[in-house]
């Protein structure tokens, strides 16, 4: 059962940054104003990412380069989560590393294997500026460290390396949206 109001129902869809879009490739500024505007921009996340059918958005990924994302995930036993991290820090990274698909908004329809460690904790602020903590295992902890990266001006072809990188490039060049 859920309690309040859904998240993005107020929210305008924005356009999606893609692969070689600025934003994507510049470590996004601190939040210092917790006012509507944030308010806005969060649901504005929720809308943009439900509307493409992701799990997670990043601000960078509209536009915006704030220390910003939000998330609608499930963890490896169907979890859901749902929420939202202002300035992000990704203070844990353990467990095992997995070799897992990852896609990303910004790079529509390509996905390539990414290693990633099972259990993640992102702490930082809600809208509103309370401190929270974030803990993700499985899917949801590869959610937590791609948005997390992202923040930082990082995709998770940056993560790859070899014929990996290659293949997912040349996908990239190939793609209907490549600029």
């Amino acid at each position: 059962m859920r309690h309040g109001p859904i998240p993005g129902a107020h929210g305008r869809v924005r356009p999606l940054t893609l692969l070689g879009d600025h934003p994507l490739h510049a470590p996004c500024e601190e939040v210092t104003d917790f006012g509507p505007e944030l308010a806005v921009l969060v649901e504005d996340l929720f809308a943009t990412m439900y509307a493409a059918q992701g799990v997670g958005l990043a601000a960078n990924q509209i536009g915006a380069p704030l220390r910003v994302f939000v998330y609608d995930c499930p963890d490896d036993d169907e979890v859901r989560h749902v929420g939202h991290v202002v300035n992000p820090t990704l203070v844990e990274t353990d467990g095992i590393v997995l070799r897992g698909p990852e896609g990303c908004l910004s790079l529509p329809g390509l996905e390539a294997g990414t290693e990633r460690y099972d259990h993640a904790v992102v702490e930082g602020y809600t809208v509103k500026g309370e401190p929270i903590s974030v803990h993700g295992t499985g899917f949801f902890a590869r959610c937590l460290q791609h948005e997390y990266d992202h923040v930082e001006g990082r995709i998770y072809a940056d993560r790859l390396s070899g014929w990996r990188h290659r293949r997912l490039m040349r996908q990239a060049s190939r793609a209907s949206w490549h600029r």
